[in-house]
């Protein structure tokens, strides 16, 4: 029996796939589609992040001076100035009392007990030992820019002054004066020049005044010279 020799040619041929072959039969491939929109907003999202990142950075930055109790004083007591101390803090929107109003502060007794490392808010102190009491009443306010004044401030005393609205049914409505004497137990200023404030006054005259305010027939007149 003859056997042929193969070539090396014929063995480079035998090891080429053939053709005819499943393998041969593939799809082509489509070109790598490009997606310029998904581009864009990646870098807009990069973008935002660094700016939101910056903006954090410069809030942090903002800081107020405020008050912080430097010793434990007692509901009731009335706070020293040798208690007060100024602190720089972050400008978190928190209605803490600034340290320009130390002088009021010392002037006023502790609502609850304060431990030191207390950062002050307006809540936090009364006018008088028994502020509160029988006799005494809490009533807030919702007030609109000029039904009082732009500069009001904690701790002052205030008339508050029953102002009718135009086209109410009463003709005989006449402005006039509720109480001479309430005391601001705090204030939160809104943007548009009114704000929330509550003021201290005779549990007689607290019903009347709170009926009003509801209406918004309420005004508060500064008295600074008064203490």
């Amino acid at each position: 029996m003859r056997i042929s020799e193969k070539t090396p040619q014929d063995a480079r041929a035998a090891a080429r796939p053939g053709l005819s072959g499943p393998a041969s039969r593939k799809l082509p491939v489509p070109p790598r589609e490009r997606k310029p929109a998904l581009a864009a907003l990646a870098v807009l999202l990069i973008l935002g992040g660094a700016l939101a990142t910056t903006l954090l950075v410069m809030r942090s930055g903002d800081r107020v001076s405020a008050v912080q109790i430097t010793q434990q004083v007692g509901a009731g007591q009335r706070i020293p100035a040798s208690a007060l101390r100024e602190v720089q803090i972050a400008d978190t929107g928190i209605d803490y009392v600034a340290y320009r109003y130390k002088d009021e502060v010392a002037k006023t007794y502790a609502a609850v007990t304060l431990l030191p490392g207390t950062l002050l808010t307006q809540q936090m102190t009364s006018n008088s030992s028994d502020q509160v009491g029988p006799g005494k009443a809490k009533v807030g306010l919702s007030l609109k820019a000029g039904q009082m004044p732009g500069d009001l401030r904690w701790s002052e005393i205030v008339q508050v002054v029953y102002v009718p609205t135009a086209g109410r049914g009463s003709v005989t409505a006449q402005q006039k004066v509720l109480t001479t004497a309430a005391r601001v137990g705090s204030i939160s200023s809104g943007r548009s020049g009114g704000g929330l404030v509550t003021i201290v006054v005779d549990t007689t005259i607290a019903p009347t005044i709170a009926q009003y305010a509801s209406s918004g027939e309420i005004a508060l007149i500064s008295l600074p010279g008064v203490k």
